[in-house]
């Protein structure tokens, strides 16, 4: 049992994840000790102490990689009398001179891997070549893959005469100098990163966003076509009519049926073009990318008609593909107006992620008084004082049939990558529900699974957010004895 409890304690310390507070207090700990031990070991002279902290503080203190290079090098040369250089790896073969004491002709500007530079500390002649270690932790966040965890080589000369307490007293300083180098190129990196974006957004705005824009300019344009060929249509039959033709006739009842059907395929086509410009408009908002996160623009919207009804809308042919039927054998939605303050742009899209999922995974479940099949309800309940005295809340849910998910936590079909056991068929990221779990949270409410042995149910509540009551009256749903409404039954 100790070994195992050793061997999970290690394998935490390699991952640094831990399971409890406690654990991870007590790795912090056994680390401390451990370092205590090391530098009771190490017996580093008072002048190899500060050596070390002076160079922690003034890494802190200089800003630019040139700054950084000259006091790696200046604490040798004025503590110790040594001289050196700074070899970095510009890809997995490439060493390239960063920097150095002296003259930089005395050393060559480009290096492969050699009997010098290796990722062992090499003494050649009076030049000790220390390899400079990355933080193995974070060795994904490099350019490229660093090879043994090399940065690079810190030569320093003229180390002759070292001795293993002093090359110990190097090593370890060198180790350091890998650690803090490590950290300047990720933060370089992520500079790069933010440069980049800033661009970018700049480039979605103008390449993207804009000309998505002229699409409405071109549907209203079709529209009047289509409008100008119903009306063309219908003096074509009045005419045929008038010939008592037979195959005029049909031929007109022809012509007719096509008009319709290019009209109900515009407005399909439609819908789908005013869902996909809201979603990518809403996800690729400039502010998203300036901040680092999800920003909210939240007004006033009709809960039903401008969010709920609209995906349903667009999935509604996937769904009959699937035999998936809609109606109210599993609760059903009020049939009222709701208007509440959201960001109405990404909350449409947590609701498309619990349809996409019901198209996805809705399988086959027997319903009292209506048989066997395959059934889909949505809907909506007010929940009074849900928040506190005065501060309801509005509960959306999605309900399907079919056999509850094998979950320890209902929570973890929320998380980032998650993929049930019966989704093998399916393609998927993992990422739907978890973006639903951050959108919901950014409006300070929660989601949620659960199966109350008719299907599988996914919600999620929202403070219920109106604009000020001098702008609108407050709804028939919330006023005084109505405070919540039951959709269908109490969903808790």
């Amino acid at each position: 049992m100790r070994f195992a409890d050793d061997s999970r304690r290690e394998e935490a310390r390699t991952r640094l994840d831990f399971d409890s507070d406690e654990e991870r207090f007590e790795y912090v700990v056994r680390r401390i000790e451990e370092k205590l031990d090391d530098y009771e070991g190490y017996d580093f002279t008072l002048r190899q102490v500060r050596a070390l902290n002076i160079f922690f503080e003034l890494a802190q203190e200089v800003r630019g990689r040139d700054m950084f290079y000259a006091v790696c090098m200046m604490i040798p040369r004025v503590l110790f009398g040594l001289e050196s250089s700074i070899y970095l790896l510009e890809d997995e073969e490439t060493f390239a001179l960063a920097d150095c004491s002296t003259d930089r002709c005395a050393f060559e500007p480009v290096r492969t891997w050699d009997h010098e530079l290796t990722h062992h500390v090499i003494l050649s002649g009076d030049r000790l070549h220390i390899p400079i270690r990355c933080n193995p932790h974070y060795a994904d966040m490099l350019p490229f893959q660093p090879p043994h965890n090399i940065l690079g080589s810190f030569v320093l000369h003229p180390c002759g005469n070292t001795q293993g307490h002093e090359c110990l007293f190097l090593e370890k300083y060198v180790n350091r100098v890998g650690y803090q180098l490590h950290q300047r190129i990720i933060r370089s990196r992520n500079r790069e990163h933010l440069r980049f974006i800033k661009s970018m957004v700049q480039d979605i705005g103008h390449n993207v966003i804009v000309p998505n824009m002229y699409f409405k300019l071109y549907f209203n344009r079709l529209k009047r076509q289509i409008e100008e060929l119903h009306m063309t249509t219908e003096g074509v039959l009045i005419h045929m009519a008038r010939c008592a033709d037979g195959e005029c006739v049909r031929q007109g009842e022809r012509l007719a049926r096509t008009a319709a059907a290019i009209e109900a395929q515009y407005q399909e086509i439609y819908r789908h073009y005013e869902t996909t410009s809201m979603f990518l408009e809403t996800l690729l908002r400039r502010r998203h990318f300036e901040e680092g996160r999800y920003v909210l623009e939240k007004r006033e919207v009709d809960l039903r008609t401008g969010v709920l009804e609209p995906q349903l809308e667009r999935y509604r042919q996937a769904l009959e593909d699937r035999d998936v039927q809609i109606g109210y054998q599993l609760g059903g939605a009020p049939d009222q107006e709701v208007r509440m303050v959201m960001d109405r742009g990404l909350i449409a899209q947590v609701f498309a992620n619990f349809l996409s999922n019901a198209v996805k995974y809705t399988e086959p479940g027997t319903l009292p008084d209506v048989g066997r099949g395959k059934f889909l309800s949505y809907g909506w309940q007010l929940l009074k004082d849900y928040y506190g005295p005065g501060r309801p809340a509005i509960r959306l849910w999605v309900i399907t049939t079919g056999p509850p998910l094998r979950l320890d936590d209902p929570m973890a079909v929320f998380k980032p990558g998650f993929r049930a056991d019966n989704v093998a068929r399916e393609s998927g990221t993992g990422r739907g529900l978890y973006f639903a779990r951050q959108v919901v949270e950014l409006h300070g409410g929660s989601v949620g699974y659960r199966h109350d042995g008719r299907g599988n149910e996914f919600y999620c509540l929202l403070p219920f957010e109106q604009e000020p009551r001098e702008k609108h009256a407050a709804p028939e749903s919330i006023s005084q004895d109505a405070a919540t409404v039951e959709c269908g039954d109490s969903r808790q």
